[in-house]
Order: structure tokens, then C-alpha cells, then sequence
């Protein structure tokens, strides 16, 4: 019988160790990385159903309540038909929104493709998107700064608020629509706010943002039917206005452009299916998204007294320093400091943009996890908006949380990547100028 000094033992084991190094033997295997946890629901159905539950937007609503209590901030899934990660992680988040083209794609169902048209700038990927995002962002770059562009978002906020003077109620949110949506057709097409196409192209608008959020049905009389009906009619109406102008500039040869319309026509890189299809976008994004934030703005304000008197102090003291009746300008926004914080917290609390869908192009490790090839991801950014561990009081409607720089960091109201919003920085001028004229004026 043998017997070993603890001494021997371990030398012993020292010389295993250095054996195993030195031959590249490991017997401390890494953990492999695997699927998140989570539950895959109802055969075909998944989860979608639980998914989309209606729920407050300064709520991450009980599915994600649930899911993130019992398997993670990352978990697994089956929505919209296909097998998904649910990531209401932020590092996560950002990793996916930075990688696209590389590692992710866009991955929108099929019914967001029916509704939004082949083309719009959701949806395409690669040198396409780069191309008509490119068309985009010379209008908003150009118009942000734009004498012409600030003095209609005054004039047609000026005239909004005069009219509701002695009303005793004002459907808010429907007049915002209005003043969003006239402001870009003016803009763009140059189609004043009395024309009555202008009140056509809304009307399609409403309908169709009524089916863009309800259950894609495509049976006769449903929203989503009428939305797919709207968007064509949309399309047709803008199809029309392209080939007038282009059967006016063949007659009259006309090399001037007037207005952003013509700048785009003059692109000849561009088809008439591209043209309409960047018009499209725009009116959707200047019209949707501006329209929800000037309303969110306006909802909380009227909960937080403290912040709208602040708001007001600010923009008294833009008003002295121009003269009677003198239009703001682009370097008064600039120094409107409060105003950025309130714009930014209401898009923080208010959550525009609850997820955005992307797929993995190929196996995806992040950390423990793996993501597998073709799977769905949704990136849920209202859940990092509105998470404790990021935010103090996170549910707190609190603009002077944005003094801290470190905030700015932690938020992503526009998404991030390649196809961050292009019309952030247009969206909060529009909702700045507005709430000059409203906190000064309105009572």
C-alpha cells in the first residue's frame, strides 16, 4: 500500500498542470454559449398574442414584466411566426443596432412590408437604403436651418394656437397631427395647408396609421385592409404629382429648383417608384413621430408644473432678446437648454418607439449567449428607457435628470447604427419652436 506526502501530491499535480499548458491539453473546459432561457409558447402562435397586449407606454406592459422576472433582461421567444431573442438589455441592444449590415439585417414581418410598400427606408438594406437614405438626409440638413422651413413651423404653430383661444376642449393629438403633416407637404411639395389635397393626403394618414397598429388581417373592412388601401391611394396621389412635374420641367426646360421636390427629381439615379417612396417616408416619419412627440411633451408638461414654469423662464428670455414679431431661428433652438431636456425626457418616458426588428445573419455570440442564424432579434428599447438600474425613479417624468451627460448614453429614443432617425434632429426643432409660441401664449 502506498502512501503520499501531501508534499508529493502536490508537486504531482504541478507537473500535470504544466503537462496540460504546454501541449494545449485544457481540463477546465469554457462553458459553451447556448440559447437564453425563456418559453416558446403555442404551437404556430408563440407569444405573439401575450406579446402585443395593449399596455401604458411608460410601462413595459406584464409580458415583458413576466418574462424578464423569470428568465433574464435576455430570453427566447416565438413571436410573429418566427423564433426570436428578446433583448431588453442595453449592451445588448446597442451591439445589435451597431452591427447591422454585418451581423444583423432588418427583419420586419411580412405584413410591415405589405403596409410600408418594397421600397420604403425601413425595410430595404445594402446600397439601396444608403442611396434614398442619402436623398433624406439632404432635405433634412438643408431644411433644419432653413429660413423658409423655420418661418412655416412658427406661422402654422401660431395659427393652431390662436384658433384653440376660448375653446373649451382641443383634441390635442389630432391637431398636432395636422400642423406636422401640412408642415411637411408644404415642405415638400410644396402644397399649402388650404389646398384640399392636403386634407386628402390626411385623411389616407389617419387610416393609415390606424391599421399600421392593428392586427394584420387582410380581410375586406378590417384597418389593416383599409391602411394597405390608404397607403396606395398615398402612393397614387404622390405618383401623380411626380409626373406633372416632370411632364412641366420637359416643357418648360427649367433648370432652377424651387423646392426639395424638384431636387429630388433631379436625382437621375433615381426611378419614379424610388421618388415616391423617399416622399412616402418622409411624410410618414415628419408627420407620425413629430406629431407624438409635441403631444407627449404637452401630457407631461400638464403633470409637472414645476418644469413648465421652468420651460416658460427659458423661452421669456428668448423672446427678449429678439424684437417684436422677429422670427426664431436656428441659433435661437440652440441655446433653448431646458427645452432639449423636456424633449428628450418626454421621448424617454413616452417611448415613441417601443422595438425594432432585426435578424441574425449568422451565428451571433454576445457573451453566454448565442444567437442562432435566421432568428428573429427585437431589441426592446423602452424597457432600457425605463429600467431602475439605469434610471433613478425611471417612471419620474424628471427633465433635470438630463444635466447629467451621462444620461444620453443610457437612452435610444432613435434607434442607433445605420438607421438611426434621420429626422431626430428635425422632429425636436419642429416640437422646440411649437412649444415657444405654446408656453408663451397659451393659457
Amino acid at each position: 500500500m502506498y502512501a503520499f506526502s501531501p508534499l508529493a501530491v502536490a508537486n504531482l499535480l504541478g507537473l500535470s498542470f504544466i503537462i496540460f499548458k504546454l501541449f494545449g491539453i485544457s481540463i477546465f473546459k469554457e462553458k459553451p454559449a447556448a440559447l437564453p432561457n425563456g418559453s416558446m409558447g403555442w404551437p404556430l402562435l408563440g407569444e405573439t398574442l401575450a406579446f402585443l397586449k395593449p399596455h401604458n407606454s411608460n410601462s413595459i406592459g406584464t409580458f415583458l414584466q413576466e418574462h424578464c422576472s423569470r428568465y433574464g433582461n435576455v430570453f427566447k421567444s416565438h413571436l410573429f411566426g418566427n423564433p426570436t431573442i428578446v433583448s431588453c438589455d442595453l449592451e445588448l441592444n446597442k451591439f445589435i443596432l451597431q452591427n447591422e449590415g454585418t451581423l444583423f439585417q432588418t427583419g420586419y414581418p411580412k405584413p410591415v412590408h405589405d403596409i410600408l410598400g418594397k421600397l420604403s427606408m425601413m425595410l430595404v438594406s445594402g446600397e439601396v437604403h444608403k442611396k434614398l437614405r442619402s436623398v433624406a438626409m439632404s432635405f433634412i440638413n438643408v431644411s433644419k436651418s432653413r429660413p423658409n422651413f423655420l418661418h412655416d413651423i412658427e406661422k402654422l404653430s401660431i395659427s393652431y394656437i390662436d384658433s384653440w383661444k376660448g375653446k373649451k376642449q382641443v383634441f390635442f393629438f389630432k391637431e398636432a397631427k395636422e400642423i406636422t403633416l401640412y408642415l411637411m407637404l408644404k415642405n415638400l411639395l410644396n402644397i399649402e395647408p388650404e389646398d384640399p389635397i392636403a386634407a386628402i393626403v390626411l385623411e389616407d394618414f389617419l387610416t393609415f396609421m390606424k391599421g399600421f397598429v392593428s392586427l394584420p388581417l387582410y380581410i375586406p373592412g378590417t384597418a389593416y385592409a383599409n391602411a394597405v388601401k390608404a397607403r396606395m391611394r398615398i402612393s397614387s396621389t404622390l405618383k401623380e404629382i411626380v409626373t406633372k412635374r416632370l411632364e412641366k420641367k420637359l416643357i418648360s426646360g427649367a433648370d432652377e429648383t424651387k423646392d426639395y421636390f424638384d431636387e429630388v427629381l433631379a436625382k437621375e439615379s433615381l426611378n419614379d417608384e424610388e421618388r415616391v417612396s423617399i416622399l412616402l417616408d418622409l411624410l410618414l416619419a415628419g408627420y407620425e413621430t413629430t406629431s407624438g412627440l409635441i403631444s407627449l411633451v404637452v401630457y407631461f408638461l400638464a403633470h409637472d408644473p414645476f418644469a413648465l414654469q421652468k420651460l416658460k423662464e427659458e423661452h421669456q428670455v428668448v423672446r427678449k432678446r429678439k424684437k417684436d414679431g422677429e422670427a426664431l431661428n436656428w441659433e435661437d433652438y440652440k441655446k433653448m437648454d431646458f427645452t432639449s431636456h423636456v424633449i428628450s425626457e418626454a421621448l424617454r418616458c413616452g417611448n415613441l418607439v417601443k422595438f425594432v426588428h432585426r435578424k441574425a445573419i449568422k451565428d451571433v455570440k454576445f457573451k453566454e449567449y448565442v444567437i442562432p442564424a435566421g432568428w428573429q432579434v427585437l431589441p426592446i428599447i423602452l424597457a432600457t428607457h425605463l429600467d431602475p438600474s439605469l434610471h433613478q425613479n425611471p417612471m419620474e417624468f424628471n427633465p433635470w435628470r438630463w444635466a447629467d451627460p451621462a444620461t444620453s448614453i443610457k437612452v435610444t429614443p432613435f434607434g442607433g447604427g445605420l438607421r438611426i432617425c434621420p429626422g431626430a434632429e428635425l422632429g425636436k426643432l419642429e416640437t422646440a419652436f411649437f412649444l415657444h409660441h405654446f408656453v408663451l401664449n397659451f393659457r
